[in-house]
């Protein structure tokens, strides 16, 4: 069959990952989570305007104007531009 990705593997993996966000979740204060909500929704309208005011930028500008991680600001291009709130 050759190299490539063991399913059993990546199924475990996954089964895994919802193990521990259902444990996170238990643990994590509601009050907490809308604090995180807001912050995240604040943090998209930034974006928004950002790229309202500059045009699309690249992971790495975006990273650079708000302070995100580069990972992040990936994350949230991505997700912003799935929804149709910034263009790509």
């Amino acid at each position: 069959m050759g190299e490539g990705v063991d399913p059993t593997q990546m199924c475990q993996r996954l089964v895994d990952k919802v193990a521990q966000s259902k444990q996170l979740m238990a643990m994590t204060d509601p009050d907490l989570l809308v604090l995180f909500e807001d912050w995240f929704e604040e943090l998209e309208e930034e974006i928004i305007s950002i790229n309202r005011e500059h045009g699309p930028l690249d992971a790495g500008q975006l990273a650079e104007k708000t302070g995100l991680s580069l990972r992040g600001a990936r994350f949230l291009i991505s997700k912003l531009k799935r929804e149709g709130k910034v263009e790509g």
